[in-house]
């Protein structure tokens, strides 16, 4: 049986604001009992002067009055997260805009969710946020001045230790590097049977047109070598590969090994090895729960350079073009888990400077509400663009034979402010819900 990432499960403690919890606190609190299930594990309840010393990953008030206006130093020393759900909906209730608006002028900050959804979201966040302070991330890297493109590859934020020790510092998380080669060596013993008995399993669910089984098998021989090192890892929450830069290193990419991986174990995954992206991934799907996936950005602003890259004569016809981006990423869309697509197919490889047994994913998202995130390189602030895409488009002898073009609401102010050309897309109009989850993860959000 392969183990599937599971998170922590937060521990929540009810604080009640008189000496004695009233009729109206034990009722409230049932209701939660029910509402959130199993997210959470429910501590016994305390008195808000216990709350401060409480190993607890977050307060809950179920039920407020006017005792909460003479309770302000007992607030001001709780510095978890303070949750408001004080309707039996699982959400907060109309009757405590006041006593939350007292609480925020004086610098006591409430999370107060406005749905059911949202209380669930803030669970997840809180079990992501206890699972991230004990859990490590992987990247496979050895060569970053050299390799393929080194003269692109250089600029890379995430490959500075500044970039892993904020991370650290902010999520607690460990990035354990690890040598390419040795992982390539490591699935290129992997036996023939290994691997073949991976493609027996997978069957006829996963299209792979044109792969010949050398390619196939190839491709799975470097999932069962990831597989067979997370085994070993503990607790690894994503993982990453300097892929193309280093392609020298290996006969095959790793985007197959990401998709089981993910659909198996729960794996979140980064092209590049992009640390940020990776825990980008990890905030956003891992506490809403929404499908997300990296890519290259391309805005129309950006002209011939972005052209040029992609090997593409002229963007789409738009009306607007300024606000518009192109998304491709090694030939097609990029890293789409086939759960997350409305159509998946496993191609031979576009991009040259990979081996020509290697292979690239072709997949689609739904279109419609997407939102574009990434965190910044400070770590304390997830930068994101509420935009629509649009619809596909493919360019014949090129490396977009498969790209996506969104739409977002002011190009410009797009470009100047997002921290990096590889972002998160993630289905859905996402705004609100990122901002409740943030506030738990002590992340602001900037929207462009």
């Amino acid at each position: 049986m392969i183990p599937r990432l599971q998170l922590r499960t937060p521990r929540l403690l009810p604080v009640y604001l008189e000496r004695a919890p009233k009729r109206s606190f034990e009722i409230q609190l049932e209701h939660l009992r029910e509402r959130l299930g199993g997210l959470v594990e429910w501590l016994e309840p305390a008195p808000i002067d216990a709350a401060a010393d409480a190993a607890a990953s977050a307060i809950v008030v179920p039920d407020l009055s006017g005792a909460a206006y003479h309770r302000l130093d007992a607030f001001r020393a709780i510095e978890r997260p303070i949750l408001v759900i004080t309707s039996e909906f699982g959400t907060v209730s109309m009757w405590d805009w006041e006593i939350r608006d007292h609480l925020r002028r004086r610098g006591i900050a409430t999370i107060a969710p406005l749905s059911l959804q949202e209380s669930e979201d803030i669970c997840r966040a809180l079990a992501l946020k206890e699972t991230l302070a004990a859990a490590k991330m992987l990247a496979y890297q050895d060569d970053l001045g050299a390799g393929m493109q080194p003269d692109v590859f250089k600029r890379f934020y995430w490959w500075e230790d500044e970039c892993v020790q904020r991370m650290h510092e902010r999520f607690g998380v460990r990035v354990e590097h690890r040598s390419f080669r040795e992982l390539s060596a490591r699935a290129s013993a992997v036996p023939d049977d290994r691997a073949t008995a991976v493609l027996e399993r997978i069957g006829d669910r996963l299209p792979m047109p044109g792969l010949d089984l050398h390619a196939k098998l190839d491709a799975l021989r470097i999932y069962v070598a990831l597989g067979d090192e997370l085994d070993e890892a503990g607790p690894v929450v994503a993982a990453g590969i300097n892929c193309l830069n280093e392609s020298m290193s290996s006969t095959t990419t790793p985007c197959l090994a990401w998709n089981l991986l993910f659909e198996e174990r729960g794996l979140l995954w980064g092209c590049e090895a992009d640390l940020a992206a990776m825990m980008t991934e990890l905030l956003v799907h891992k506490s809403l729960g929404v499908p997300v996936m990296m890519s290259n950005l391309y805005p129309f602003l950006m002209g011939d350079a972005a052209l040029k890259h992609e090997r593409i004569p002229y963007f789409p016809e738009v009306d607007e073009p300024q606000h518009h981006v192109l998304v491709a990423h090694c030939g097609y869309f990029g890293v789409v888990p086939e759960s997350f697509a409305t159509t998946w197919a496993l191609r031979p490889r576009v991009l040259e400077i990979v081996d020509p047994n290697a292979h690239a994913i072709d997949a689609r998202i739904p279109e419609g509400p997407t939102a574009v995130v990434k965190l910044a390189g400070t770590m304390d602030t997830l930068v994101m663009s509420q935009a629509t895409l649009t619809g596909y488009v493919q360019y014949e002898d090129s490396d977009c034979l498969n790209g996506a073009v969104l739409r977002v609401e002011d190009g410009y102010r797009f470009v100047e402010r997002l921290p990096s050309h590889h972002a998160i897309l993630a289905t859905g109009d996402l705004g609100r819900r990122l901002d409740v989850v943030a506030q738990v993860l002590a992340l602001g959000v900037e929207r462009i």
